[in-house]
């Protein structure tokens, strides 16, 4: 017959919950207590399932992953990082995709679900949660933990998005450009996300130390996807007079299609156009990109590390961590030549 926990545990003169503690590694059990189950488990052959463990100490195993959507370059190097940390860990990953509904005049359900699924922790990636869905989740006495962008009451693991704009635009003013435009995200971007308002402040602060003008018809939505790039890039570019000599983009997906609509009217870039992004997208090494990088897929292994740490007993480790971004210059920007 089969040698379940619950041998272990008579044996052992202990709980099922114990033997689970003991055997998984988990704090609050004693150096001589965990040594005896460990003893006992080998003596009987016990080998422990993934159910069982779950029930007896009150854990699923699963770490639940809160996304807008998952067709953006941003949350899929995300979700590989953080389901790696737990596939080494083995632990679960359960998927929650809201296909980028708003927190806010929409009706969402994802907490309930959670709920019911019976998580042990929850990241969410960059969404605006309501204050409303931020106190249900934290009812529910799970670590919460945000990667890639804040999300008010919880901490998170994400680069200075004012900063990182801020920077990116004080390379296009040291090379010499003061006509400079901007793609931001579209009207639902800026509700969904609290990032793309970062960038807009950091874009603004930038040219505002400098002295230099803003100009609302050169700063133009693009929705953060290549589509809308093209359609900003054109938009712009079919304004009479003159065109800004270098335009800082909100994402690199957005600069690729600024580039795309460039090369069909025949702009060279950087001779008459200087473009600098942020992300460092796949694409954007091979397009010779100059963008502000950072790093999605080591921003989701670094969350996921801090809630497996937590849920291992080790508190305090779910905290904000800030994590870097650097300048890769390439062969987009370069000083005006007008």
């Amino acid at each position: 017959m089969r040698v379940g926990i619950e041998d272990v545990a008579q044996l052992a003169q202990v709980s099922t919950a114990t033997v689970s503690r003991a055997l998984r590694g988990l704090p609050r059990v004693s150096p001589a207590t965990r040594a005896r189950v460990l003893s006992v488990a080998q003596e009987l052959g016990y080998v422990p399932s993934r159910s069982a463990s779950g029930l007896a100490s009150g854990r699923t195993e699963t770490v639940g992953l809160l996304v807008p959507s998952v067709d953006r370059w941003y949350f899929g190097h995300a979700i590989e990082g953080v389901d790696q940390v737990l596939r080494d860990s083995g632990y679960n990953l359960l998927l929650f995709s809201l296909g980028g509904t708003s927190a806010y005049g929409r009706q969402r359900s994802f907490s309930e679900t959670m709920v019911r699924k019976q998580i042990d922790a929850l990241l969410v990636l960059t969404l605006e949660l309501s204050p409303e869905e931020v106190l249900q989740l934290h009812h529910t006495g799970i670590p919460v933990l945000s990667v890639g962008g804040p999300v008010a009451g919880c901490p998170g693991v994400f680069i200075d998005d004012s900063a990182a704009a801020q920077a990116a635009t004080e390379h296009l003013i040291a090379l010499g450009h003061r006509n400079i435009g901007y793609l931001r995200g579209g009207p639902q971007d800026e509700q969904d996300f609290e990032v793309p308002n970062l960038r807009t402040a950091g874009f603004e602060t930038a040219m505002s130390r400098a002295g230099l003008q803003l100009r609302p018809e050169w700063m133009v939505p693009g929705n953060y996807t290549v589509s809308g790039g093209v359609r900003a890039a054109a938009q712009i570019f079919d304004l009479a007079g003159e065109n800004p000599t270098a335009i800082f983009c909100g994402s690199d997906e957005m600069a690729l299609g600024v580039m795309f609509e460039a090369q069909r009217r025949g702009i060279r870039i950087p001779a008459e156009l200087s473009l600098i992004g942020i992300d460092d997208h796949d694409f954007s090494a091979p397009a010779g990109l100059t963008t502000m990088a950072q790093n999605p897929w080591d921003q989701g292994r670094v969350a996921a590390t801090m809630v497996l740490a937590e849920l291992g007993g080790v508190a305090g480790s779910v905290q904000e961590k800030i994590m870097p971004f650097a300048l890769l210059e390439r062969n987009s920007t370069a000083p005006p030549q007008r």
